[in-house]
């Protein structure tokens, strides 16, 4: 909160609101070192896994103290809506006007959304793996897979990544800088595009810059914030190929070329306004950027029509890499998916046949492929019933479903009028802003680190 109070200073805005939200999480934070002080540090499975929702929670707890401070009058359950949507890098705001909003508040946005790309990565690459459940201990490191080591090989990583991250963010910085953004913007949006957040300085995101130029660096930077950071590790440490042979990022260039060009040609059927070079640039920045979850828009994409609608509502589903800022099932989970549908056409074909499935060169059990099917029945299993909480407090069905998808996917904008692109979530009751809040929070943690938490048998063993 001291790099928004500068800004505070910078800009001499009257209300210095994080002054005040600092002294509190300062002295509540040190009260709980001052009471922790001869406890025991070392975390077993179930408390690492405590550690990690609470932590969720409890940044975005504290997180919303600035908007309930500021001048832009947010309930206490509209700040809490907004910085959740920041930790979880969802980028779904309450905020209207953008262009008003006190340049310290922008910035704490932006600062929320990278703090919550750069954790998701570490505890994707060092804590969900230890769950086996969902897939994930595909992305183990090697030595991180006893709960003794936790600590120690989180810390590891963590700085590791924390350079990686870092350098793509200044990188982008600049990029956008000598692109034509100022220094406040070009700083906030490179926060926001490599956590793949969304969170603008302007209520038309990047659309506001109309620049190709601008919108090429977002791409780029968007697509370098969605591959695994587990690939930037072992490139560093020598396997200079990784980036050629990883199947999940194959799979995200396969699918982003495929989006592109249906969309590309939908637009010049449909007879839209645009020449054939616009249509390919909005085609391209808004499919990278709905199936990586960033949420920047460029255009109105509600009024293309009816394909449009489906088939980003399809792409939310898939999201990225798993180990990246991005969001969704992920596509490692379909290509094993579709390996295992494969396999099972095959054995009718071939009865005594035995075919086994490989994934990076490591083999995949049945007990894996069993836990991603599981996981994704629960993925939506769970939209399903966002969804009829959002009607039964009456959002009408386009809202429900894509308020739903934007939640559990942590996309950002839905669709329709109401929380479209043009639109924002600040007309929903309150009841569906905590319900949508949620869904942030369990799609971000990969649903089994929150749901594992509730069941006894966990705590036992």
């Amino acid at each position: 909160m001291l790099i928004p109070l500068l800004v505070e200073f910078i800009y001499d805005e009257e209300n210095k609101i994080f002054l005040s939200s600092a002294s509190i999480t300062a002295f509540i934070g040190v009260l709980l070192i001052l009471t922790n002080l001869e406890e025991n540090k070392k975390l077993n499975l179930q408390q690492a896994f405590l550690l990690t929702t609470l932590s969720w929670l409890s940044i975005a707890i504290f997180g919303c103290i600035p908007f309930l401070f500021s001048s832009i009058n947010l309930s206490v359950v509209d700040a809490f809506f907004e910085s959740m949507s920041g930790i979880t890098t969802t980028g779904s705001t309450i905020i209207t006007n953008l262009e008003n909003t006190p340049k310290s508040i922008l910035i704490w946005r932006a600062i929320l959304q990278w703090l919550g790309g750069i954790g998701v990565i570490v505890m994707a690459i060092t804590i969900l793996p230890l769950l086996n459940i969902g897939g994930m201990q595909l992305f183990r490191m090697k030595s991180s897979d006893t709960t003794e080591k936790i600590l120690p090989k989180t810390r590891e990583i963590t700085i590791s990544i924390s350079i990686i991250y870092l350098s793509l963010t200044f990188a982008c910085g600049v990029s956008y800088w000598l692109t034509g953004m100022n220094i406040f913007d070009s700083i906030a949006h490179s926060m926001t595009t490599i956590a793949t957040g969304g969170f603008s300085t302007y209520g038309e995101s990047i659309g506001y810059f109309n620049n190709p130029k601008i919108e090429v660096v977002s791409i780029i930077f968007i697509i370098l914030g969605s591959i695994p950071f587990i690939a930037y590790l072992k490139f560093i440490k020598g396997e200079k190929k990784t980036f050629l042979k990883d199947k999940q990022i194959k799979g995200l260039i396969y699918i982003l070329i495929t989006s592109i060009l249906l969309i590309f040609l939908y637009l010049i059927i449909s007879n839209r306004e645009y020449n054939v070079l616009e249509n390919f640039r909005i085609s391209t920045f808004n499919v990278v950027s709905i199936l990586s979850g960033t949420g920047y828009v460029t255009a109105d994409f509600s009024s293309w029509g009816k394909f449009p609608l489906i088939f980003f509502l399809f792409l939310m589903f898939i999201g990225g890499c798993a180990g990246s800022t991005t969001c969704g099932i992920k596509i490692f989970r379909f290509q094993i998916l579709g390996y295992f549908i494969i396999n099972q056409i095959k054995k009718l074909v071939y009865p005594r046949g035995i075919f086994s499935i490989k994934y990076n060169d490591e083999k995949i059990s049945n007990t894996f492929i069993y836990s991603i099917i599981t996981f994704i029945f629960l993925y939506f299993f769970i939209f399903f019933i966002l969804a009829a909480i959002l009607s039964i407090n009456g959002l009408d069905f386009v809202t429900a479903i894509s308020g739903s998808a934007s939640a559990i996917s942590n996309v950002g904008p839905g669709l329709g009028e109401t929380i479209g692109p043009n639109g924002n979530f600040s007309n929903l009751p309150n009841f569906s802003k905590l319900s949508l809040s949620l869904g942030m929070l369990l799609g971000r943690l990969e649903l089994f680190a929150v749901l594992v938490l509730f069941f006894p048998s966990f705590w036992k063993n």
